[in-house]
């Protein structure tokens, strides 16, 4: 599974621990960096540029090694936003989309950027994922990033603090934590924005995936994808993926046809699990015989299926085309700041937010 991420995988060793190299330079000759993680198993490359996963190798099941995720060999497509719909990075401040840009605290009204036509997402024009985040300490299977966003960032109120650690705890494990403060009130929401395919990275399509959601409602969107504030069931029809199947039983119904981009509402623990956490998803493919399960202790995920990848270069020269990669976005609910019913995403001095996803 991967997401809180466990693939199931051979236990051979395969790599050497530990590597870190120039991976680029931006346009203002700022040096980016990328670091290896490694633990005999699985290897996972993560930039400091939006403290972004580059890549994710496992076995199939031949334990024969291969690209899971979405993104590039090269700096330079992920400098430039036609060529980087947020691959692996961290979004945030605060993650997914706001109504116009607008919202209430403690009766300030705030106006963020808007850049995705009237509304806010991932942070807005200059989010996590395009910052330079400072790396606090590593190992061979671990590596934590910090940055600090100043108060006014794309007009977000009070500064935030922020860090993410990336570790492998385990033969076929992934996990991510979050963590943030703030000396004045704000809104915080952060999340990773992998694209994943288990079969080749990429190269084809990931309608014959097979997924099973643990998610009973879902939070239903206007036509710039705002959630209307209803919770709804899932039951009957395509948005129902309680039942493992393919992810392209029901595409062409959802959404208008274009795909899945929509918050599912977690149902809680239905299966033990030590840490605690609660199941998000489990994606198999059959080809390679891998397979996924997402853990969180977050309320919602948000199910993309890369509904607007285009032709965007791939690592190989195959474009990554629509439907190539899937996204499960762990994450307080969209808009969450307009709606009082909706997961808090209120951050005040003296609280620690913290998040968890394997």
């Amino acid at each position: 599974w991967m997401g809180d991420i466990l693939c199931k995988c051979s236990t051979v060793p395969l790599f050497p621990m530990a590597e870190s190299c120039e991976f680029g330079k931006t346009s203002d000759g700022r040096v980016v960096t990328k670091y290896t993680l490694c633990n005999g198993t699985m290897k996972v490359s993560i930039m400091d540029l939006g403290a972004a996963i580059c890549s994710v190798q496992v076995p199939d099941a031949k334990g024969k090694l291969g690209e899971i995720c979405l993104g590039y060999d090269e700096l330079t497509p992920y400098l430039d936003p036609k060529t980087n719909p947020y691959f692996g990075a961290v979004a945030g401040r605060c993650a997914n989309r706001i109504c116009k840009g607008r919202f209430k605290l403690d009766d300030v009204e705030y106006q963020l950027e808007t850049n995705n036509g009237p509304n806010h997402l991932h942070g807005g024009n200059v989010g996590f994922d395009k910052l330079i985040w400072t790396v606090e300490s590593s190992s061979p299977s671990s590596l934590v990033l910090s940055v600090v966003s100043p108060e006014g960032d794309e007009h977000y109120p009070g500064q935030v603090a922020a860090k993410v650690t990336y570790s492998l705890p385990k033969s076929d494990t992934l996990c991510m934590d979050y963590e943030a403060t703030t000396n004045k009130p704000t809104i915080i929401n952060l999340t990773n924005h992998n694209y994943w395919n288990l079969a080749d990275g990429g190269i084809s399509s990931i309608l014959e995936h097979e997924i099973e959601l643990f998610a009973d409602f879902y939070t239903p969107v206007d036509d710039t994808s705002i959630p209307s504030g209803e919770l709804r069931a899932v039951a009957g029809g395509a948005m129902d993926l309680r039942q493992r199947g393919k992810i392209g039983r029901g595409i062409k119904d959802a959404d208008n046809g274009l795909g899945y981009d929509h918050n599912y509402v977690l149902r809680g623990s239905m299966v033990y699990d030590p840490s605690g956490l609660q199941p998000v998803a489990k994606v198999y493919e059959s080809t390679s015989g891998r397979w996924m399960a997402v853990f969180t202790d977050q309320p919602g995920v948000q199910f993309y299926t890369g509904n607007y990848l285009d032709g965007f270069p791939g690592r190989t020269g195959q474009g990554y085309e629509k439907h190539h990669g899937f996204c499960l976005e762990t994450q307080r609910f969209p808009d969450a700041a307009n709606w009082s019913h909706f997961s808090p995403v209120v951050l005040r001095p003296g609280e620690v937010y913290r998040h968890h996803t394997r």
